[in-house]
């Protein structure tokens, strides 16, 4: 019995999470037309979750591209494949490594961020303090970051694809022996054939999974509790959460977007 009563607890506490976080996503977006009173707190965020992201950023799409290049090279030079190499890495990186590998770097450096400053507020009861001073903190707090993190989390996915690219392409040219001309003509090609719709779908992959992210690092941050262990916890389970629902999200989107796109 006690193991389906925890069994049982832990469900209800799962469903009781997702709702709370479905609420509190649904109050943030009630309270996006007052955004225009929080662009200071915008362009912060901005900052923490895009700017000081980009180092990161670079060398995870470099080395994933190169990565990518060099060992689905070595296959393709067996089989004389060589000159396909460019679009592999492009459809690869652009459809799900880019927004993938993207969303979680921002989940452990952004989300959890935003879990603990949240949590510390929370267990710090400055949360409360808005509240008497008639400030909604959803309004305050989670409205900004969300905003931020789904208007940069495409924008570093593109990035991401774009120094992939360029890093396959430096690794086919010198450890695979495929010419640039020929690596980013099929790379050019495919984009033109393509219609953009490959670089749109991972873009809307990266602004869902930013959304996630950040509702995920205020929900927990707002449900804080226990001083600095539940801080901890709060930031520990948004990293954790964000990478399980990133994975299904992929899922799923990669779905939808292959059937709406793909025809």
């Amino acid at each position: 019995m006690n193991i389906i009563s925890l069994v049982g607890n832990r469900i209800v506490e799962a469903i009781y999470h997702a709702g709370y976080t479905m609420c509190m996503l649904c109050e943030a977006c009630y309270w996006l037309p007052s955004l225009g009173r929080r662009v200071r707190s915008l362009l912060v965020q901005l900052y923490i979750c895009a700017v000081q992201s980009v180092p990161v950023t670079l060398l995870v799409g470099v080395f994933t591209g190169m990565i990518l290049s060099f060992q689905t090279g070595i296959v393709f030079r067996d089989y004389h494949l060589e000159e396909y190499l460019g679009l592999v890495v492009l459809v690869s990186l652009c459809k799900e490594l880019g927004p993938f590998m993207t969303a979680f770097i921002l989940a452990g450096r952004v989300g959890s961020a935003m879990a603990a400053e949240i949590g510390t507020m929370k267990v710090s009861e400055e949360i409360d303090a808005l509240e008497v001073m008639s400030i909604n903190p959803v309004d305050f707090l989670v409205v900004p970051r969300v905003v931020a993190l789904a208007l940069c989390a495409p924008i570093l996915t593109a990035y991401v694809d774009f120094v992939g690219v360029v890093g396959g392409a430096i690794v086919a040219k010198y450890q695979i022996g495929v010419d640039y001309t020929i690596y980013f003509r099929n790379v050019i090609t495919y984009m033109s054939l393509s219609d953009l719709t490959l670089i749109f779908g991972g873009l809307c992959k990266g602004m869902v999974f930013g959304i996630v992210i950040a509702a995920l690092g205020c929900a927990n941050g707002l449900r804080a509790e226990n001083g600095a262990e539940g801080v901890g916890a709060a930031a520990r389970k948004t990293v954790v959460e964000a990478f399980l629902l990133i994975l299904m999200f992929n899922y799923f989107m990669s779905s939808i977007i292959e059937k709406v796109f793909g025809g």
